[in-house]
């Protein structure tokens, strides 16, 4: 009854992973609140982000950092590979905060985000691997459509870093794809009141390049033109 939390194996204060996160917390509640009290204040009780942003749930990706964000501007969903399912019986998470950002907090911007030395891209170009992950395994089907477009229309693709880079841009395309299928957000592209965006972010450079449906490629972000990936509008909002 009076073990100890070490005979109980629970992590210690001088645990270093765990310390080095307390320790941050603690810097955050001394130093960053007390600077933005105000803001905190206002999202206290309500929410207004400016976009839904959709990303791989890499440690490496702070989709706050890349894009300079405060506290309240982008509502994020992270999961393995960026991955947005299609619409269908078997609705999850990610299905269920795209309807939520769509119909309750009227975002005008879904991006998905996709990014270089992507695990998730590695395991479906070596499926083998995922053997004993199999609910990973299951998940990435939702990227298998990618790397059939890869193998199917890039016959010269020597699956290496060349491959790995075109399938991380074309699963982005499939999951827009996907993204399409989900009633609320069809509605609202087709009216001209959401927008969607395809990314893939370059950890290393820091670049970012937006996938363009205009001309079917993927061109630089900060380029003289804006990549647009959604679709034209049918009707009038």
């Amino acid at each position: 009854m009076n073990e100890s939390l070490q005979e109980k194996n629970y992590p210690s204060i001088g645990d270093e992973a765990l310390s080095s996160i307390v320790d941050g917390f603690k810097r955050f509640r001394r130093d960053v609140f007390p600077a933005q009290e105000e803001l905190f204040k206002k999202l206290a009780t309500a929410q207004n982000p400016r976009a839904m942003f959709i990303t791989c749930a890499d440690s490496r990706i702070v989709p706050e950092l890349i894009t300079q964000s405060s506290p309240g501007d982008l509502f994020v969903t992270r999961n393995v590979g960026n991955v947005v399912p299609p619409y269908g019986q078997m609705n999850g998470g990610v299905s269920t905060a795209i309807e939520y950002a769509v119909v309750a907090l009227g975002v005008r911007h879904i991006i998905v985000c996709g990014h270089s030395d992507c695990g998730a891209m590695k395991a479906v170009l070596n499926p083998q691997s995922l053997e004993s992950m199999p609910t990973v395994k299951g998940w990435l089907r939702h990227a298998e459509v990618a790397r059939t477009v890869v193998e199917q229309n890039f016959a010269r693709c020597d699956c290496g870093q060349e491959h790995l880079e075109l399938l991380t841009e074309e699963n982005v395309v499939a999951q827009l794809n996907h993204l399409l299928t989900h009633p609320s957000v069809a509605a609202r592209v087709a009216s001209g009141q959401l927008f969607i965006h395809g990314w893939v972010y370059n950890i290393e450079t820091s670049e970012i390049i937006g996938y363009d449906a205009e001309s079917g490629r993927f061109l630089p972000l900060d380029g003289e033109e804006l990549p647009m990936a959604t679709p034209r509008s049918r009707f009038n909002s």
